[in-house]
């Protein structure tokens, strides 16, 4: 049985400012910038490698600021109140596991928290790639701040063994070797199809951070054991291969095949890395959980975008926004060229709703359109919708996929950065990007903008609409900032002539 590492006294103190300052700035989750400001605020470890690579109370406010004062004293707030965001508990993951490397009765300094912020994908992990402590650098600073050997220990293999056999040892290493060949370069092969094809930068960023992290686990191996182990002329299996190993008949077929031989490979180190460290079985095993997410997230992108593909105007339809009524505004935008018609009727009753989206069914499947159903995930199916819309305080993407089941489609709101990362993770369809503009159908404290809609082109190709004010007067910039697709309401409903609105939009988005 494993013993979780625990937190020293300043991580302890890091993780609680931390909290403090995400209530401070008015923020029910504490996040990875909170963190960081909480490293840089305590004197540990973890402030002194930030320090030395320019990341201070000083520098910090203007890259990275929370909003309102920053302070470190004993705040008056109600920890209770504040959870950690999911990026945050991947961070701690991180850090444990950074810990645990030293041993099950490792404890996890501030110097660890340090190395999860910089594994984790945020914007923290950006500011720290850009002062110099990528991954690799944090790991490799924050253990020679702590005087630990970054060196493989050699030892340790011989010594956890099960018996003194050569033989055995011999064996082993091969198969680690082997194991250890096929995930790095099946990953690889994947890695390119998501960086040259999808152009997919968060994706290849995941991916990349996971080949990171295994031959960060690894290291307990000494790499000149395992080439001295190595028989690739002797090896049995060079000359047995099957048919099908031939046969790709599409490029997502090397695809899949590579991302199950990863898969096994993972599989086959999980195991016989427990007869070298039970620490190295574990660690394999967490990368190996996190890669079935990671091909999740690569298959549902490359099925989104077949099925969106097209599809650039999605329309959402309510009954108080159009004048003319939404059958009639439904008709005409499917007749301008809308691919995706969202029904959000907040007034009428669950039986009106469901008469009134069975007809919706009908008038989108002669046209060839997608018809969702917000918020409703029951009526998606009683009406059988092509999917649901949820936001980002109605049911989960894994909520709503547990009901609509798994060929419907679930798309999600998403308002920051962060949130679009976790979608493409948690398996959405598609995501709504906003709000860009004002408007008068939601009220928000706050807007998105046009940077959101551009920092989620630069990393995300899960098909993307910009919600929010979009209007035949500002969507040529909309399309400027990198929007492939735009959602709009009232610029459609309350148009004079919608089915030319529709057009006129459709004809933008594609130029």
């Amino acid at each position: 049985m494993s013993i979780e590492p625990q937190f020293t006294p300043g991580a302890g103190r890091a993780i609680e400012l931390a909290y403090r300052l995400a209530r401070q700035a008015g923020s029910p989750l504490a996040e990875p910038a909170h963190l960081l400001w909480a490293l840089v605020l305590d004197e540990s470890h973890g402030a002194e490698i930030l320090a030395a690579h320019g990341v201070s109370s000083e520098t910090l406010p203007g890259r990275l600021p929370l909003g309102g004062a920053v302070t470190a004293g004993r705040l008056d707030t109600d920890d209770a109140l504040v959870e950690p965001a999911n990026d945050l508990r991947l961070v701690l993951i991180e850090a444990r596991r950074h810990a645990a490397i030293l041993g099950k009765y490792a404890e996890v300094g501030s110097e660890h928290l340090l190395c999860g912020l910089a594994a984790v994908p945020s914007r923290v992990q950006d500011l720290l790639r850009e002062n110099g402590l990528g991954p690799q650098a944090a790991v490799e600073r924050s253990r020679e701040q702590a005087g630990e050997s970054i060196e493989p220990l050699a030892a340790q293999i011989v010594l956890s063994l099960p018996d003194d056999s050569a033989t055995d040892a011999v064996d082993t290493l091969r198969i680690i070797d082997a194991a250890a060949n096929r995930a790095r370069e099946g990953l690889r092969v994947v890695e390119d199809y998501v960086r040259f094809t999808l152009d997919d930068r968060h994706l290849t960023s995941l991916l990349k951070n996971w080949r990171h992290r295994l031959a960060e686990a690894l290291i307990v191996v000494d790499a000149r054991q395992l080439v001295a182990s190595r028989d690739t002329r002797a090896d049995v299996g060079t000359g047995v291969s099957t048919r099908r190993e031939g046969l790709r008949s599409t490029v997502w077929d090397v695809v899949v095949a590579n991302l199950k031989r990863v898969e096994e490979a993972a599989r086959t180190l999980e195991e016989f890395g427990k007869v070298l460290s039970p620490d190295l079985g574990g660690r394999i095993e967490a990368l190996r959980y996190e890669l079935y997410t990671l091909e999740k997230a690569v298959a549902v992108t490359c099925a989104s975008r077949r099925r969106f593909e097209g599809r650039g105007l999605y329309v959402l339809v309510s009954s108080e926004l159009c004048p003319q009524g939404s059958g009639p505004v439904i008709h005409a935008a499917l007749a301008g060229g809308a691919g995706v018609i969202q029904v959000r009727e907040k007034r009428m009753s669950d039986r009106e709703l469901t008469t009134f989206g069975r007809l919706v069914r009908e008038w989108t499947s002669r046209a060839g359109a997608l018809f969702i159903m917000n918020d409703r995930p029951d009526l998606a199916l009683l009406t059988d919708a092509d999917g649901v819309h949820v936001g980002q305080d109605e049911l989960t993407v894994r909520e709503a996929r547990r009901i609509v089941g798994p060929s419907r489609i679930v798309g999600v709101s998403t308002h920051t950065i962060e949130q679009a990362r976790q979608a493409v993770l948690d398996g959405a369809d598609y995501i709504g990007v906003g709000p860009v503009f004002a408007t008068a159908t939601k009220n928000f404290t706050q807007l998105a903008g046009l940077g959101f809609v551009r920092e989620v082109a630069a990393e995300i190709t899960l098909p993307a609409y910009a919600i929010g004010g979009v209007t035949l007067e500002n969507v040529d910039q909309v399309v400027a900032a990198g929007a492939r697709g735009v959602a709009v309401s009232g610029a459609v409903c309350r148009a004079e002539d919608p089915a030319q609105a529709a057009r006129e939009f459709v004809e933008r988005i594609r130029t």
